[in-house]
């Protein structure tokens, strides 16, 4: 009876505010919350990245990156898994279209990890370790998977048999990250996980199409038929095997005699053939064209894949802020620079430079191979002596003076000591039998004029290997094919064009004043108002801004050393 009043007034019709409040908290008591996110420890980092070698590589990003956030999960809001993780594994899952092995990077199984968490009830403990786990291996998956796609999977500085100096990517994978979970802005498309240059995107989409050629069977080897050549005019069936190899994608009948003739159609087809190869241009198959044709598909996707590597090396940024917003691309195998420059010469603006100018040049022969680098143009140089170096004056020149003690008058040359106001030494003064690059004390060089093996400008962007660009007398070398021919400095087929563009904006150096000069005969230094980023290059594959891909030899070897490591 006593318990039915006491029921009866707690329930009655005169319940007070107050009174509802207590027993909404006492239901609250026992509603099911989840308990508060996780957060993590270095500790906990420690353990989990130590047990895989290609987590532990990237420790140190790991503990800073969660350090700077004080071990606040990343990948987790109120217990929810960002939209990004899906995401980034979606991104995993087709990095074999960026040359990359997705199996490298699934070597966590995340889905089951999902479905394990999303199981579990909010208030079991070892649901906190789990979300621990996802977090910690998503991160460290994701600066595995970042430092190849962006630094490159091989990297060139630790690597001696890779010959690649110019300056290093050194992208901040920890920063990148911030920008794909939102929590920074960045004028670099992080959070679209897309590459940083558009070279790169060019070669990338050109693997997708040869890979398309490939699963279909790839391009038939050209067979002459006991022809030597194949050239306009020709009827023969061996003509249909090259229309076939140049329309992959094109249904041919063989026994279509119209197919078997070689038209002005053809010749065009081969004539871009052998533009985009770097040959003679003259419509005729055979030699190294036909070799050419014949290379594997299998092979062109590998050069391709590699160059793609050689530019995750580049800079993110090309120029960087403090610099003139220009640089000069040398790039060896194509025998050609170019010129790239910001119209609005804006440092703060990231956008793709637009080509200016471009020339042919000659470089380095095998055995004096142009070093691949990058540095910054400081001066223009008119009327230039040569300083010829040591290892030429061993090797080329002390034989001739062995044999004519007048040799360096006739090629305008003299020899004086190494100080800041030279002085001249008699070449009968030096015992050329006992000359040796390390011992030789003085200077070999070619006073300015006509004849001079540096012409008569120079461009100088100091550097250890003592290379630069010059002018040369031997014009006739830039209407060969093969450029190759100098001792390691780049030769440029129009110096004047490139002093007039770099000088444009000191008034006083009109190509007038710049003609003048350098035929003076006095050797005049011109300091550049602000240095210019220069890149010395090897790429033997890229996509031009027409879509059209091209291919070069692999002129000093190094395709083939990178293909070792790339893929081995």
């Amino acid at each position: 009876m006593l318990t039915s009043l006491l029921l009866g007034g707690l329930t009655g019709c005169g319940q007070g505010d107050s009174e509802k409040k207590e027993s909404n908290g006492i239901t609250d008591l026992f509603k099911k919350e989840e308990l508060p996110q996780a957060t993590t420890d270095s500790l906990f980092i420690k353990k989990y990245i130590t047990a895989e070698p290609e987590f532990k590589e990237h420790a140190d990003l790991m503990y800073k990156f969660y350090g700077d956030r004080n071990y606040k999960l990343a990948w987790f809001n109120e217990n929810e898994l960002l939209p990004q993780a899906q995401k980034f594994l979606g991104v995993i899952d087709s990095s074999s279209e960026e040359g990359l092995n997705p199996e490298k990077y699934k070597l966590v199984n995340f889905n089951e990890m999902f479905q394990k968490y999303e199981q579990l009830d909010g208030q079991d403990s070892t649901r906190l370790q789990l979300q621990q786990q996802i977090d910690v291996a998503l991160t460290a998956s994701y600066f595995n998977y970042a430092s190849d796609f962006y630094r490159g999977r091989i990297d060139p500085t630790s690597n001696n048999n890779v010959n690649w100096e110019v300056k290093r990517n050194k992208i901040k994978l920890d920063k990148a990250l911030q920008t794909i979970l939102k929590e920074r802005e960045s004028t670099y498309p992080y959070y679209e996980f897309e590459a940083l240059h558009a070279g790169y995107a060019r070669l990338r989409d050109a693997l997708q199409n040869y890979r398309s050629i490939q699963e279909k069977g790839g391009w038939p080897k050209v067979e002459l038929g006991g022809k030597k050549t194949l050239q306009k005019g020709d009827s023969a069936q061996a003509v249909v095997s090259l229309r076939k190899r140049l329309n992959p994608n094109q249904p041919i009948d063989v026994n279509d005699k119209r197919f078997w003739h070689y038209d002005d159609k053809l010749e065009a087809q081969v004539k871009q053939f052998q533009m985009l190869h770097g040959l003679t241009q003259d419509g005729v198959v055979g030699g190294t064209t036909l070799k050419t044709m014949n290379v594997p598909i299998e092979d062109r996707i590998e050069q391709i894949m590699i160059n793609m590597e050689r530019w995750r090396w580049i800079p993110k940024r090309m120029v960087p802020k403090s610099l003139d917003q220009k640089y000069v691309w040398v790039n060896i195998p194509e025998y050609k620079l170019y010129i790239y420059e910001d119209p609005d010469n804006d440092p703060e603006a990231e956008r793709e430079y637009k080509e200016v100018m471009s020339m042919r040049v000659v470089v380095g022969k095998t055995m004096n191979a142009t070093p691949i680098f990058s540095e910054k143009m400081e001066y223009v140089v008119l009327a230039p002596y040569w300083n010829v170096p040591n290892s030429i004056v061993e090797r080329e020149i002390k034989p001739k003076m062995i044999n004519n003690p007048n040799w360096l008058d006739t090629q305008n040359m003299e020899i004086v000591t190494k100080e800041k106001d030279p002085k001249q030494v008699s070449p009968y003064d030096i015992d050329w039998e006992e000359v040796t690059e390390k011992n030789f004390q003085y200077m070999v060089r070619q006073k300015p004029g006509p004849k001079n093996s540096l012409g008569q400008l120079k461009f100088l962007f100091p550097n250890e290997h003592a290379i630069y660009l010059h002018d040369t007398p031997a014009d006739a070398l830039f209407s060969q094919t093969d450029r190759n021919f100098s001792h390691g400095c780049v030769r440029l087929e129009k110096p004047v064009e490139l002093a007039k563009y770099l000088l444009q904006d000191m008034p006083e150096w009109d190509e007038s004043s710049i003609r003048e000069v350098m035929n003076g005969g006095e050797e005049k230094w011109i300091t550049l108002p602000k240095k210019v980023q220069v890149y010395l290059v090897y790429f033997t594959s890229w996509v031009d801004a027409e879509g059209n891909v091209h291919f070069r030899e692999d002129l000093y070897g190094h395709d083939k050393t990178l293909k070792q490591q790339y893929f081995g």
